[in-house]
């Protein structure tokens, strides 16, 4: 899925997106991406779901990476209480399982990708999220 803006003279914002699919093994993996515009930094939650979701089949232990437009590793995340954990319950939208991921993060201007995938190779359905946060 793909939502474009295409009046940048618009004050419109996203607050949020996200897209449920399968998680294979290896490379086979969950995509979420977003670019960011403007001239100042805009904080972005990403979440990666699996274990709160009400279906069969669902991805029990999602881990979460977020890389830049030139492909560099920015930070990699497991279950999301071990990092930064006040910040993302401050956001008053923090997963409802441990095991779930997230990255809290200040984002300068450019493209950014988030894979999901599964911890030790395992499979299933997830959501990747990305919430603008003001």
């Amino acid at each position: 899925m793909e939502l474009y803006d295409l009046d940048l003279g618009a004050d419109s914002k996203l607050a949020n997106i996200s897209t449920r699919g399968v998680v294979g093994q290896d490379d086979n993996v969950l995509i979420g991406g977003t670019i960011v515009l403007g001239s100042g930094s805009t904080t972005v939650l990403f979440r990666a779901i699996g274990p709160s979701l009400p279906l069969g089949g669902k991805l029990q232990d999602p881990t979460l990476e977020l890389y830049d437009g030139q492909g560099q590793l920015l930070e990699r995340n497991d279950n999301w209480q071990d990092s930064n954990a006040a910040a993302i319950q401050a956001t008053t939208i923090p997963p409802s399982d441990p095991r779930e991921a997230a990255i809290l993060r200040s984002l300068t201007p450019g493209a950014y990708t988030a894979i999901v995938r599964g911890k030790n190779n395992t499979t299933g359905v997830a959501v990747i999220e990305a919430y603008q946060i003001n």
